[in-house]
């Protein structure tokens, strides 16, 4: 068997100990039960978005999913372009400022041509961020409704031969 480079990185972020933030992080989970091509690598980053930069580089695709904060419409799902969301990172010297928005800024920079080209992000809207234990129903919905989604874009995507 030739091991393929790595061609997609899917990164979920966010912590499953505040409710429907941890949406990020089961969507990876869902992700790993789903037989996906041996180009594509799987991460959990948690909360660190340091993470995030660390795992991207010399990949072509990067898909992060994360949870987007309540607005009164639980569950929806948004798909934004990376480029929307980059931000600079602020000063700081506290790691935990560092979030993955920032490490799209800050790897750009740092890989230039080594960092992704095609950057997506899939936010789903939570219920709820308050201290708790699993997702809410909607959200939960949600999660399945990513993966799939992410497994569709990742199985449709030409396989590069060595």
């Amino acid at each position: 068997m030739i091991n393929q480079p790595i061609s997609t990185a899917i990164i979920g972020c966010g912590n499953p100990n505040r409710s429907d933030d941890g949406v990020g992080p089961e969507v990876i989970r869902l992700l790993h039960q789903i037989m996906l091509p041996d180009n594509v690598a799987v991460f959990d980053a948690g909360t660190d978005g340091m993470a995030v930069m660390y795992q991207t580089r010399g990949v072509e695709k990067l898909i992060i999913v994360d949870a987007k904060v309540p607005e009164g419409n639980p569950g929806s799902i948004f798909k934004v372009p990376g480029e929307l969301l980059e931000a600079q990172p602020p000063q700081s010297l506290n790691l935990h400022d560092f979030r993955w928005d920032h490490a799209l800024f800050a790897g750009r920079k740092i890989y230039g041509d080594d960092f992704p080209k095609e950057v997506s992000v899939f936010l789903i809207e939570a219920q709820s961020l308050s201290l708790g234990l699993g997702l809410s129903e909607k959200v939960a919905e949600a999660a399945v409704n990513v993966a799939e989604e992410i497994r569709n874009l990742v199985i449709s995507e030409p396989v590069v031969s060595a």
